[in-house]
């Protein structure tokens, strides 16, 4: 059985005027917001083997804060180019190219596409997902990879910062 999380970046800083969107940074919220969902993920033992962020500067900070609330080592934190202002279709194929060896993954992206990924590899999410936003989905049964865009799947997480920290 396979488990994918997808989770989008937490929120950035859009006060540098003149700053690439690869290059924005988290702001002070989306640093907090990334320590209360990886520690509410970690103490529901929600902890994947491998993280694949997009390039972009708040996806791996983002990624960075939850592989180390993880106690994961750097090195399960993979950066793939194709997460970042690419398709659907990019996301599942790099979900397709996973190891097999592996038995949880984690995304860490972009909206609208993580959205869309999370509505097509389960029931539709009646919103758009928030910024550090995490859902889990989980093959029905056992399975590989290069399938796990074709198989059964259910959801078996969906949760954001405002439920824990009220309004943002």
């Amino acid at each position: 059985m396979k488990t994918l999380y997808l989770v989008r970046h937490a929120k950035s800083d859009w006060g540098n005027e003149g700053i690439a969107d690869i290059d924005r940074p988290l702001n002070a919220r989306g640093y907090r917001d990334a320590q209360v969902m990886s520690n509410l993920m970690k103490n529901k033992k929600l902890i994947p083997d491998l993280i694949i962020s997009s390039p972009a500067i708040r996806a791996i900070s983002t990624a960075l804060i939850f592989c180390r609330n993880f106690n994961l080592n750097y090195s399960a934190i993979a950066i793939n180019a194709n997460l970042y202002d690419t398709s659907v279709k990019h996301h599942t194929d790099i979900i397709s190219k996973v190891n097999n060896q592996i038995k949880s993954v984690m995304i860490v992206a972009h909206n609208p596409i993580i959205s869309d990924l999370a509505s097509s590899l389960t029931s539709p999410i009646a919103e758009s997902i928030p910024t550090c936003g995490c859902v889990g989905i989980r093959q029905s049964a056992l399975g590989e990879w290069t399938t796990f865009n074709t198989t059964k799947r259910e959801l078996v997480f969906y949760d954001f910062p405002k439920n824990h920290l009220g309004t943002n």
